[in-house]
């Protein structure tokens, strides 16, 4: 829930954005990153290189970071939709 009520807050604020500057703005991933943690940034690349390699760090850096924070979080969103969701009886709700 929190990562699609953030995905509905950075999309909220592009459009805002896009709207007063007459063209569509998206804010990657990584811009949003380092304006709320920078040090964050760092210590999962120090990570990432340590227990997965130069090249993940590079294909994390080069793929996912330069996409826009609204969809990377929405993307996030519906992971954990996924792996959490739970599917219903086929006998019904009040079945035994």
């Amino acid at each position: 829930m929190l990562a699609l009520c953030v995905g509905v807050v950075f999309g909220v604020v592009d459009s805002i954005a896009s709207v007063s500057a007459s063209q569509v703005i998206m804010t990657p991933l990584s811009e949003a990153w380092i304006d709320a943690h920078p040090g964050s940034l760092m210590a999962l690349e120090g990570l990432v290189e340590a227990r997965l390699g130069d090249g993940a760090w590079l294909a994390l850096r080069d793929v996912v970071l330069p996409q826009p924070a609204s969809a990377a979080f929405l993307v996030l969103s519906l992971v954990f939709w996924m792996i959490g969701y739970k599917k219903p009886s086929p006998a019904g709700r009040f079945a035994a």
